[in-house]
């Protein structure tokens, strides 16, 4: 066995006893409304504290996590810790928090009444929860994801498109489906305002993504002019380092209790 499978295996084998270990935490990312600066959501960012090796980067642990199965539960417990924490800062400031979904978990049979359950429990709002699903998740069996979607959304949470522009779909087929949101992931971003075409090719996400009623956030936005750029365009809030890092729970509550 190679060094790179070995390791695989072993953060497989300590991510199965991650939660009761109470090594896995989740931090919250402002997402900032552009024409006022409200924060008008957090979304929920998984981290991995490893007794031995520190903080372990996502990119490393959630694909083992996807491919083993082990998501499934890791991505109830961040849904649950999620929900609990919208629900401690208070229900009357309207602030939503999004939570990823995996292509395991979105696809899952199981889901909504998982949500359905996790959302009892915590008391939380429907309306105060933002489901985030992967441009290439909804894409595989289209017919099936928009079914799922409208399940979704019949339970009362919003919905999110992440991640726009990584994967092979166009927008107009994407605004066909029942969701509310359109996250343009962050490489789009990167190249603005400086790069050739980078303004031409977020005005024309951001134009018609409005026109069709979706709302619009720009992920990984770090300068004040790919803000300014952003506003100028219409796009309607931003997520990043700019306006915010990811921080945990008791920080990010300050600003609510």
């Amino acid at each position: 066995m190679n060094q790179a499978a070995s390791r695989r295996l072993a953060l497989e084998s300590d991510l199965r006893v991650a939660v009761p270990k109470g090594e896995l935490l989740v931090q919250y990312q402002p997402i900032v409304r552009l024409k006022d600066g409200a924060v008008v959501a957090h979304e929920a960012l998984l981290r991995w504290q490893h007794p031995q090796h520190g903080q372990v980067a996502p990119g490393d642990f959630l694909q083992v996590a996807e491919d083993s199965g082990l998501i499934l539960g890791i991505g109830e417990w961040v849904l649950a810790e999620a929900c609990r924490w919208g629900t401690f800062i208070g229900t009357e400031h309207g602030v939503q928090v999004a939570v990823n979904l995996s292509a395991r978990e979105f696809h899952d049979p199981r889901l909504i009444e998982r949500v359905r359950r996790v959302l009892a429990d915590s008391g939380l709002p429907p309306t105060l929860l933002a489901l985030e699903v992967s441009e290439a998740s909804v894409m595989h069996q289209p017919d099936v994801s928009a079914s799922t979607l409208k399940k979704l959304r019949d339970v009362g949470v919003s919905l999110s498109i992440d991640d726009f522009g990584t994967g092979p779909c166009s927008l107009p087929a994407l605004c066909q489906l029942p969701v509310d949101r359109l996250k343009i992931d962050r490489s789009v971003v990167a190249g603005a305002p400086e790069a050739p075409g980078a303004a031409a090719l977020l005005g024309g996400i951001i134009g018609l993504a409005r026109a069709v009623g979706l709302a619009v956030v720009a992920e990984g936005v770090e300068s004040e002019a790919q803000r300014e750029l952003l506003a100028t365009l219409g796009c309607d809030a931003v997520q990043g380092f700019l306006v915010g890092r990811p921080v945990d729970a008791d920080a990010a509550s300050k600003d609510y209790v």
